[in-house]
């Protein structure tokens, strides 16, 4: 059996790839997948660990409980303590069939071009936050986002990170 196992500690096999079967050409392909997969995880490791960084310091010093907008001030000047360029309430227009609409959506952060942050103060993360993020991360081009929740204990329980 042909498998392999990604950095998030999941096993890939090609029966689970390929049910129906995968011909000769199984093993190519399934290393061609490996790479893909090490790809994503990759993708801006070390900007993200630096924005979870100043995240969790803000969490340290402030803990849960409070409103969205104290924790955004806060990590804003966390970010920008660490030296990593951000945007912060940026407008996010919209294009829809070709004309460019003014949304009202604006985005928490987006660090560096690169990284989406969507920021939230809420009893726990449900599904829909997730869909806010990747929408997000569709309409900017950008191919990761944070999801972060200060309303919880301990912050790495509140943190999602998504990659398009």
């Amino acid at each position: 059996m042909i498998s392999l196992r990604c950095k998030v500690g999941k096993e890939i096999t090609m029966e689970t790839l390929c049910p129906s079967g995968y011909g000769e050409y199984g093993e190519d392909f399934l290393k061609r997948e490996e790479k893909k997969l090490e790809g994503l995880e990759m993708l801006y490791e070390d900007l993200t660990q630096k924005i979870i960084g100043a995240a969790i310091e803000v969490h340290k010093q402030l803990g849960p409980g409070l409103l969205e907008s104290v924790y955004q001030a806060c990590l804003a000047r966390e970010l920008d303590l660490s030296g990593i360029h951000f945007e912060q309430q940026k407008d996010l227009p919209v294009e829809y069939k070709g004309v460019r609409l003014e949304s009202g959506l604006r985005l928490d952060f987006i660090v560096e071009n690169k990284v989406v942050i969507e920021i939230k103060s809420i009893e726990a993360l449900h599904p829909i936050h997730e869909a806010q993020l990747l929408t997000y991360l569709k309409i900017t081009g950008c191919k990761v986002g944070l999801l972060i929740n200060f309303n919880v204990a301990v912050l790495t329980k509140g943190i999602v990170r998504k990659v398009l």
